[in-house]
């Protein structure tokens, strides 16, 4: 089966082998080094992906064109001094690693990953978004069940990810869980810059998280080395990291522009007046 079929049936495709162990070693050694120098304690913001503290802070939104730091929620006290290892802090850093860091650059606009956008009909893709995914033993912290076009919308919907594992995803320490074929119903629930001027919180979700039976899902552990190609629909999640082995991974997020729109309501914007950086021409 053609990569496009599998994608098209089931709303993701395993590649093992995207990256040589070279590769991995060197995007992994980069993002290591992020915790070397972290942010002073002042400068300190969690993520998560339960109770949202995200949803009020402009940190969040300032860092769509930047490099910024996100820490776990159990890894700060409330002065933000650290309660564990800087090594195992950070849940991510993100979202321009793919524009402003050059390794991660180099990876981003691979021919492989412009190989794969070809052969899954993307004609004129950017990427609009990357994280490096820390998942550290004992503290990575669940990403709750969602859609990718929750964050990221496009009228209609031709949004891509790449998940590319920078370390061994097992069911102990945190491994993608997928609902196959989930891409093929509606946008569920939408997570939006908020109108109203007067609310604390900067973005809200237009509705109640959906619920699905865990029957639906998949687990997906994969080896290092490995890219998950992702349908910007396909209903998915991960479990807390409770093993002693941590779960790296770099993801990137391309969207269609040929006659696509990508919402003024994301809380993602495109640089002015340049836009989100073309995959194929760079």
């Amino acid at each position: 089966m053609s990569i496009l079929s599998k994608f098209e049936n089931d709303g993701y495709v395993v590649l093992e082998d995207f990256l040589s162990p070279d590769e991995v070693e060197e995007l992994r050694a980069a993002g290591e080094a992020f915790t070397t120098n972290l942010p002073p304690e002042n400068e300190r913001r969690v993520f998560d992906s339960i109770n949202f503290p995200q949803n009020k802070d402009l940190y969040f939104l300032d860092s769509a064109h930047k490099m910024s730091y996100f820490f776990e929620p159990g890894a700060l006290d409330l002065d933000g001094k650290l309660k564990v290892d800087p090594k195992i802090s950070l849940n991510k850093v993100g979202h321009a690693l793919h524009w402003l860091h050059p390794t991660f650059k180099k990876i981003s606009f691979d021919d492989r990953v412009k190989d794969i956008a070809r052969k899954l009909n993307f004609q004129e893709p950017a990427i609009c978004q990357s994280m490096y995914i820390y998942k550290n033993p004992g503290i990575g912290s669940q990403v709750t069940i969602h859609q990718d076009v929750t964050y990221l919308y496009t009228e209609p919907a031709r949004l891509l990810g790449y998940w590319i594992a920078l370390q061994d995803a097992t069911l102990e320490n945190g491994c993608l869980w997928l609902a196959p074929g989930s891409h093929k119903g509606e946008v569920h629930w939408r997570y939006m810059r908020n109108k109203d001027p007067k609310s604390n919180e900067l973005l809200v979700y237009d509705t109640q998280t959906p619920s699905w039976p865990q029957s639906n899902f998949k687990a997906v552990p994969v080896k290092q080395g490995t890219c998950v190609l992702l349908h910007g629909q396909i209903i998915h999640y991960s479990e807390p990291n409770k093993s002693h082995k941590s779960r790296h991974a770099y993801t990137i997020h391309a969207y269609e522009t040929k006659n696509v729109k990508f919402s003024k309501e994301n809380w993602i914007q495109p640089p002015q007046p340049e836009g989100f950086p073309l995959l194929y021409k760079n």
